[in-house]
């Protein structure tokens, strides 16, 4: 798929994780990257290697195993870390039900 502008990826990329557990299995590797990198900083910079394996590798157990689609940043990686990064920020402030919503999608309701 091709798209023109990054807000256009915005929108495809929300729908391709409409499910609430795959949100938060996402904001749980990006945590754990952010956390991982801090670490890797003061302390050991062999850490390094590991944050991106545990940042993507939560990301995509949850599009393989929960939400079912491949995950975005195989075709567009850049835009989608840049996404990524935007929705942990909208769910560190409670505002990614709102940007579903203003982007006309229902989350889907399921327990994680």
């Amino acid at each position: 798929m091709n798209f023109r502008s990054l807000e256009e990826f915005w929108s495809f990329y929300v729908t391709q994780h409409s499910k609430p557990s795959t949100r938060r299995w996402h904001f749980v590797g990006t945590l754990s990257s952010i956390l991982l990198l801090l670490y890797s900083l003061v302390f050991n910079l062999w850490f390094l290697f590991f944050v991106p394996l545990v940042g993507y590798g939560f990301a995509w157990y949850s599009h393989f195993f929960v939400e079912g689609n491949v995950p975005t940043s195989f075709g567009h990686p850049v835009w989608s870390f840049r996404c990524d990064c935007k929705m942990f920020g909208l769910m560190l402030t409670g505002q990614m039900d709102r940007e579903i919503k203003r982007l006309g999608k229902r989350p889907i309701l399921q327990g994680f």
